[in-house]
């Protein structure tokens, strides 16, 4: 633990150091770096050179190069549950890639050729429902087979040119019947994505989604595709083998979207746009890869956060996209972070000597400045903030809005950098006419105490190609914040625990009895059923 040692050593003697002092001509560009057209600025953090050096340290000693080349190669560096994690060989598609021998980019290419087939066949209207071309497509899944699909077609919704996506989730029946009641079950196509067709959240929804259907379509499995390896289960669903898309367990749900899980982006978009959301992720891979640590955006990124989060403990962090179709990107970055590395174990099953992960959550801006923004500013809590912003909108007519919205971005990382000292609002509040003891009291009011961190990263403009860079970037921060962390960022045994007892839990709310339950959760079953 020297590194971390000399890591905290270093911070308390520049804790309390103004980030504005940093600056000089040259501070700005040294703590930036660029990877194909983004920007990722990082300068207005307390990180100081003697500090990003003792950071880049983290990564030789954790053998990180080493790990990368692991993964990328297909060794099984998910070892608590044996498997290779190769969601990087979905948007691969010429180089082989192998896992025990065999080369798996042979299975990679024939489902993404059927996905498109598929694709094309829905979105020309050769693939049709009862009533006619598809116009509707129902994606039920949840956790990594929902977040990024859904958050995708929103991202790209200025490229969506086939039928309207929308998604189910959650197990509370208000959502499949509102998504529902507004679509004609005859020209809907309904995607069931879950490996195992087991999920009972997902199976629940689709059981429901089938029987409303069947009222309206003689023969409603005619219109239903899964995303599944359970070809037995799905054929008794009566889906068509052909229209059954299967991912191998080395992708890991949170890390799917790319292939079979991607398939209602695939629909929306058309299979060009999403081979370019492919392609992006392609490109910001081969940077991880071959970029040296310190001019790599993902090592960057995740020493940017370690130094927050485990040296600096600060518990949050803020992911604040100032683009509206960025909106559900801090939920599916949230579960990205926090489900691959809120673990409490090392890989070798020993209690992790520091925390894990930060909670991680956002909102669009400038949404969030009018609601809060107020505890980031002037809270008791110091919360780092991860700004993005793109150069060019989609809309032309309205660039005096987007110039708006990226001065607004500017000028929070300013704020929350700069502050406003007590003497600064007492000139301000002179000015307005108080005196005396409600000058002071009125001035307190309006102090900033500043020196709060942010980054900002910069992108030309929300493309296919370029959301996949950013999706990719997140993941491989994830991955070396994991490997420095010394955790395996890829199973999530904490999501096991709750299920078990919610099975356990559901024939009791039916009548059965609850004897053995705990007196508050007695309580609560009396009253809910």
């Amino acid at each position: 633990m020297n590194d971390w040692q000399a890591l905290r050593d270093h911070h308390r003697m520049v804790a309390d150091r103004p980030i504005l002092t940093l600056f000089d001509d040259a501070r700005a560009e040294a703590f930036s770096v660029r990877a194909d057209d983004l920007l990722f600025d990082f300068s207005k953090t307390n990180i100081c050179e003697t500090g990003l050096n003792l950071l880049l340290s983290l990564v030789d000693t954790s053998d990180l190069a080493t790990k990368r080349g692991a993964m990328f190669s297909g060794a099984r560096i998910n070892d608590t549950e044996h498997r290779a994690v190769l969601h990087t060989a979905l948007r691969n598609l010429d180089t082989p890639v192998m896992v025990d021998g065999a080369d798996v980019m042979t299975a990679v290419r024939e489902v993404h050729g059927r996905m498109t087939a598929f694709a094309e066949d829905v979105r020309t209207g050769r693939f049709t429902g009862a009533g006619g071309a598809i116009t509707d497509v129902v994606n039920i899944g949840i956790g990594g087979s929902d977040l990024g699909p859904a958050m995708a077609c929103i991202a790209l919704s200025p490229f969506a040119d086939g039928p309207r996506c929308h998604f189910v989730s959650n197990v509370d029946g208000a959502h499949i019947a509102d998504t529902l009641a507004v679509l004609n079950p005859e020209t809907t196509l309904v995607i069931v994505a879950s490996k195992t067709f087991t999920t009972i959240e997902t199976m629940t929804n689709a059981e429901t989604a089938k029987v409303w259907m069947g009222a309206k379509v003689a023969d409603p499995a005619a219109q239903f595709v899964a995303v599944s390896t359970a070809m037995d289960k799905t054929a008794a669903f009566g889906i068509d083998p052909a229209r059954v898309f299967g991912f191998e367990d080395w992708v890991g749900g949170r890390y799917s979207m790319w292939g079979p899980i991607g398939l209602a982006i695939m629909l929306a978009v058309g299979p060009k746009d999403f081979d370019g959301f492919l392609s992006g992720a392609a490109s910001m891979d081969a940077h991880f890869r071959n970029a040296d640590p310190a001019q790599n955006l993902p090592v960057l990124l995740a020493l940017v956060g370690i130094w927050h989060n485990q040296i600096c403990d600060y518990a949050t962090r803020a992911v604040l996209p100032y683009e509206q179709r960025l909106a559900r990107l801090p939920a599916y970055l949230q579960q990205l972070e926090m489900e691959s590395n809120g673990k409490r174990v090392s890989v070798d099953g020993a209690d992790l000597p520091i925390h894990s992960g930060p909670v991680v959550w956002g909102e669009p801006g400038t949404n969030g400045q009018h609601a809060f923004y107020q505890l980031i500013h002037q809270g008791t809590r110091v919360v780092p903030c991860e700004f993005m912003v793109g150069r060019e909108g989609f809309e032309p007519d309205l660039a005096h809005q987007h110039r708006l919205l990226v001065a607004n971005c500017l000028a929070q990382s300013e704020a929350l950098m700069r502050g406003r000292s007590l003497a600064e609002a007492t000139a301000i509040m002179k000015a307005k006419g108080l005196e005396g003891a409600e000058l002071d009291r009125q001035a307190r009011h309006r102090v900033f105490p500043g020196n709060r961190p942010s980054t900002t990263l910069c992108y030309p403009k929300l493309t296919p190609f370029v959301l996949g860079q950013i999706v990719a970037l997140y993941e491989h921060r994830v991955f070396v914040e994991g490997v420095i962390l010394g955790i395996n960022s890829y199973d999530q045994w904490g999501v096991e625990l709750g299920k078990e007892l919610a099975l356990a839990l559901q024939p009791i709310l039916e009548g059965a009895s609850a004897e053995g339950k705990d007196g508050s959760t007695r309580q609560l079953v009396e009253y809910l059923r």
